[in-house]
């Protein structure tokens, strides 16, 4: 019997701005096409339907949460992405793996100890094939540091030292919306800084064994916003007159693809976009401090702002050889009146991202001078170009593709995604506990 030659039929999970880059990147391959969106909110898969059917993709069924699991096994449906509310990804994630489709999940792969402990049963029992989209392994800077540590450019790794700055453009938008609810989102050292723990695991070719980190609101929230003269008294942007002017605030009817995805789609579920960072409820930390151990013996200290008047990061590798530095700056400075020109990634990774920097990587091999590695241009749009290596390697090249070179790597697996995990779940019980935890007390990795 000949193959067949129809596409691949694709359920994409959760339709707000992050699931954007996935319909378009199904709707660039041939072989592959979005069957399905679902979602509770019918305004919101309605916006992405508006988006395949522009692109010229047949029309994409909207399914309900209620249907998920029966419609996956009686409409033929072969890949899974899920994109939706990160302490959700398991309930779509397992019953997938069962019904044996590939999965795709956004970072992070799930949100707490025993979430992760039933999806890699899961993966163990089905032998499922299960992809955490983690694009920053996709970075070519990230992936020249990868080769020099890898071709040992200053020996063995001994510590790194990982500073990450957010901005006030878009380390605010973490405080706006459902990610401020550590239950939802796990907090920035789960939902965000799980980027930088895989990119460190991968760069080290390690494990994290103990952690121990101090964390705070710091900055966000009531109490420090009156300490500081930022609050003003309003419970969201939208409507609210004490908002004018206010740096910290994200008018969601200027930008057409905001007030689609969720100013026009509150009257189904009541979700805000655009609350006030300065509210109450804020559950999640702004500064934090870690210190984490790995299985190697080397060590890092990492610390997270997110409140910073400058965007990027800086991390230095210190190894028996010398030093290796890689400095970011994805953005300058930023002005003080917050302006969108997409929805997609949210207020963050426009293609012109207002003064944007660019990265350095500084070589320092003992009695030698310093040498600066050279790099290619960067790209602000997608993560320093890592969103399009990383959709090639999760889903193959696009029929538009522009270098058909990209995305050669390998995905990252349910494995690479606990891992990831469990630094920032071990950080989290550490903030809460004040002692050092063992990531195995939390989730036992033998794969």
């Amino acid at each position: 019997m000949a193959a067949s030659t129809e596409p691949a039929r694709a359920v994409v999970v959760g339709t707000g701005s992050r699931a954007q880059m996935f319909t378009t990147a199904l709707a660039r391959r041939p072989h592959l096409t979005v069957a399905a969106l679902c979602d509770p909110n019918p305004a919101r898969i309605a916006h992405h339907q508006r988006l395949l059917a522009e692109a010229g993709e047949p029309e994409a069924a909207a399914w309900t949460p209620d249907d998920f699991e029966r419609r996956l096994r009686t409409e033929d449906i072969r890949e899974v992405v899920v994109t939706t509310v990160d302490s959700l990804h398991d309930a779509y994630i397992v019953p997938a793996l069962r019904a044996g489709c590939r999965v795709v999940t956004e970072k992070p792969m799930t949100t707490d100890a025993p979430r992760c402990r039933r999806i890699l049963q899961t993966v163990d029992d089905t032998g499922g094939d299960l992809a955490v989209a983690f694009n920053y392994r996709y970075n070519p800077v990230h992936a020249e540091v990868h080769r020099l540590l890898a071709d040992g450019a200053i020996g063995d790794v001994l510590s790194v030292h990982f500073e990450w700055l957010l901005d006030t453009r878009h380390g605010a938008d973490y405080f706006r919306r459902w990610h401020r609810e550590k239950d939802k989102s796990g907090g920035l050292m789960v939902h965000k800084a799980s980027h930088h723990f895989d990119l460190v695991n991968w760069w080290l070719g390690a494990r994290p064994q103990q952690v121990y980190g101090h964390g705070r609101l710091a900055f966000y929230g009531r109490a420090a916003g009156e300490r500081s003269g930022y609050r003003r008294d309003y419970e969201r942007a939208h409507g609210a007159p004490e908002s004018d002017g206010d740096p910290f605030a994200l008018p969601l009817a200027e930008n057409p693809a905001l007030r689609s995805l969720y100013l026009d789609a509150e009257p189904h579920d009541g979700y805000l976009r655009d609350r006030n960072v300065f509210g109450d409820d804020i559950t999640i930390e702004d500064d934090m401090s870690v210190l984490v151990r790995y299985d190697t013996g080397a060590s890092m200290t990492y610390h997270l702002t997110a409140y910073s008047p400058w965007e990027g990061y800086r991390v230095a590798f210190n190894g028996t050889g010398g030093r290796l530095e890689l400095e970011v700056e994805e953005s300058r400075w930023q002005p003080p009146r917050l302006r969108t020109s997409s929805g997609k990634g949210a207020i963050h990774g426009d293609k012109a991202m207002a003064n944007a920097g660019g990265p350095r990587i500084l070589l320092r091999r003992l009695w030698q001078e310093p040498e600066e590695v050279p790099l290619p241009e960067y790209d602000h749009a997608g993560h320093g170009g890592g969103d399009e290596r990383m959709l090639t390697a999760l889903f193959g090249p696009a029929a538009d593709a522009q270098r058909t070179e990209d995305g050669d790597g390998k995905p990252a697996t349910a494995l690479d995604g606990a891992l990831a995990l469990v630094t920032g779940l071990a950080a989290n019980e550490s903030f809460a506990t004040g002692t050092a935890v063992a990531t195995d007390a939390l989730v036992p990795l033998t794969g």
